[in-house]
């Protein structure tokens, strides 16, 4: 009898769980339809190269951003007004929404340039002193829980926050990011930006 009940509180916290993964997911999809479709598409794939893909981001980074939105550490007139009523875990909803979309996949536009940054991206400069990119975003530049992804995202909207971080406009995750791209020259930029935009 004893197992019996065993098994069945298993089954009911198994079961509690889906039905709140599920209810967390319908949440996540009213939020972005209502309000995130505009500019990141309903799959994360987004309408524009101004703004980011989402689609294959890490959730707790995706997260992480729409709280520093919210409370101002990132700086963004329109992303402020669009988390302003965010809870929490509707954050983490949305990311883990976001994370399961499938990534778009296009070749570099240019490719000598992305030839380019690939040899930047893999081993840095030691010239200049530029670290190789892969050392904290991986090899294939899908990074990590606390770092983005990079691979399939748009070369301009890359290039942007690069030189974002370069200007310290970038207001979080700025301490190592300006001075690895205080290092860069525009054409690094230009070329890692361009590499990923194709992986």
């Amino acid at each position: 009898m004893c197992t019996l009940k065993r098994w069945a509180l298993a089954w009911v916290c198994v079961w509690a769980g889906y039905a709140g993964a599920q209810t967390d997911e319908a949440r996540a999809q009213k939020i972005v339809a209502g309000v995130c479709f505009l500019c990141h598409g309903m799959e994360g794939e987004s309408s524009s190269e101004v703004f980011p893909r989402l689609a294959g981001q890490h959730w707790e980074y995706t997260a992480k951003q729409l709280e520093n939105f919210k409370t101002g550490k990132r700086k963004s007139t329109a992303m402020a007004d669009m988390v302003v009523k965010l809870k929490p875990e509707e954050m983490i909803a949305l990311g883990r929404y976001f994370e399961k979309m499938r990534v778009p996949l296009e070749p570099s536009k240019d490719s000598d340039l992305a030839s380019v940054g690939h040899y930047v991206f893999h081993f840095g400069n030691k010239f200049s002193g530029v670290p190789a990119c892969a050392s904290c975003h991986g090899k294939d530049g899908l990074g990590s829980s606390n770092l983005p992804r990079l691979a399939g995202q748009y070369a301009s909207y890359i290039e942007s926050q690069l030189k974002s971080f370069g200007k310290r406009e970038r207001t979080n995750d700025n301490a190592v990011m300006h001075s690895i791209v205080a290092k860069m020259t525009p054409l690094e930029i230009a070329a890692v930006a361009e590499y990923l935009s194709g992986k």
